[in-house]
């Protein structure tokens, strides 16, 4: 039984085969048009009969897909059927056990709108305190640019009191 690579591989000798047709022959010589007729009609048969041997595999996967399919909905029924028989068993602590089981749902639903809460609150924390950050770094730079404006006018005004104080020497 050939592989679906050797099928392949076979079309595509074919294919250039019939390609390659017009030119020369395999020996050298010049193809005739019934030669070249010939090898595609054959070529076309190729792929006509491979096409109709992948619908046949399409078909073989399918049919045994739908059974499969067929055994998964029986085992399916019989899954249910135990399932309900289980159920059906009676049990000691049934009562208690839905009980608290409603209980637990109760919590569950009362704990869901909590926890959106506290996400919500701790992402506006977090923005808060973001902005918090950001409004220090901006105080810390202006207090730094500050500091720079006293100094220089510091060093203006000794400057020129220097510069008087040099004038008043110079005129006395």
């Amino acid at each position: 039984m050939t592989t679906q690579r050797q099928m392949w591989e076979q079309q595509q000798s074919q294919m250039l085969r019939v390609k390659n047709s017009g030119t020369i022959s395999y020996n050298g010589s010049p193809v005739n048009e019934d030669s070249e007729e010939e090898m595609s009609k054959s070529a076309l048969s190729a792929f006509r009969t491979k096409e109709e041997e992948i619908e046949r595999k399409k078909m073989e996967v399918r049919e045994k897909v739908q059974a499969q399919l067929g055994r998964a909905e029986e085992e399916t029924k019989r899954l249910a059927e135990i399932r309900e028989d289980l159920e059906a068993l009676t049990d000691p602590m049934g009562k208690e056990v839905a009980i608290v089981r409603k209980k637990i749902d109760v919590v569950n639903r009362e704990l869901k709108p909590l926890g959106l809460s506290c996400q919500k609150k701790e992402k506006e924390y977090k923005d808060t305190l973001e902005a918090f950050n950001e409004k220090n770094k901006e105080k810390a730079q202006l207090i730094t640019k500050l500091t720079e404006l006293v100094s220089q006018s510091e060093r203006l005004r000794m400057k020129k009191l220097e510069e008087l104080s040099k004038n008043i020497d110079s005129v006395s």
